[in-house]
């Protein structure tokens, strides 16, 4: 450690500890990342051991991320995107995907982890020709994200919402159907939202299991997990985009199986947009 790093006005100071299990920090392990302490992996494994298919769900759930943002800016038109809930910097983040499509692209991630916000500073640069920003807020908090936003995104034209994995860590469906509302009024018609849901439909048992492990390891926030209806509620007053709420493998995906459809796991993904 440094002598900046150990000074009392180190904003991580006290927040980066290697002994206590961190939520970013195990998906990255679960996605082949890099950043993340011995701790991380015996919870994210703990997981993987109650339920063996849940690193392809998060890694389908990295290709779903991609998928969704290459649609809507290939047939949607979309050019300004705005990531809640962002999670630590792998490969194939939001803007390198829309970038890499149109590098006139816009995007702002937000996330209130100082440890999520350290990392995107420090990795997620734009290209020279669009914009990549971060917001320190809470997704309950619109109203401060759409304010901070507005300084790189314009509201007055379509957004991308990216909302993956976030409302597993909301257990009312309630709360997490007014969430969406308040996003969704921020942002004007044509706008899109892309949403994943880690469910308990097609191995229940081991998926119960799985989260189980996780909130007993960590918890905080604890996971709940979604059914495709209770996903599919959520995009009520929206219109949903073909082929719907679907396990994640089957939203558009780049290649067809040959002789079969893809197989279903307990990831459920869907995007909808603004009438």
């Amino acid at each position: 450690m440094t002598a900046d790093e150990s000074r009392s006005d180190n904003p991580l100071e006290g927040v980066i500890r290697g002994d206590v299990p961190h939520s970013a920090r195990i998906y990255n392990f679960w996605l082949g990342g890099k950043d993340h302490y011995e701790i991380d992996r015996i919870v994210g494994e703990q997981v993987i051991e109650a339920e063996p298919d849940f690193v392809d769900q998060m890694r389908n759930n990295r290709a779903f991320l991609g998928r969704a943002v290459e649609y809507m800016v290939h047939e949607c038109g979309i050019r300004q995107f705005l990531d809640i809930g962002t999670g630590l910097p792998t490969a194939d983040n939001t803007h390198e995907v829309a970038q890499r499509a149109v590098p006139e692209c816009r995007i702002v991630y937000v996330d209130n982890d100082p440890i999520v916000l350290a990392h995107a500073r420090a990795l997620l640069t734009s290209s020279p020709e669009g914009v990549t920003d971060y917001i320190d807020a809470d997704m309950h908090d619109p109203d401060k994200i759409f304010a901070a936003a507005a300084e790189t995104l314009d509201f007055g034209e379509p957004v991308g919402v990216i909302m993956l994995g976030v409302f597993n860590h909301i257990g009312d469906d309630a709360e997490a159907k007014a969430l969406i509302d308040k996003v969704m009024d921020g942002v004007v018609a044509g706008s899109l939202l892309a949403v994943s849901v880690n469910t308990n439909v097609i191995k229940p048992e081991n998926m119960d299991r799985a989260a189980a492990a996780y909130n007993e390891a960590f918890g905080n926030p604890p996971i709940h997990l979604y059914t495709p209806e209770r996903l599919a509620a959520l995009f009520d007053g929206l219109e949903p985009v073909d082929p719907g709420v679907v396990s994640v493998a089957r939203w558009r995906p780049r290649l067809a199986p040959a002789g079969g459809e893809l197989p279903e796991t307990d990831l459920y993904v869907g995007v909808a947009r603004k009438p």
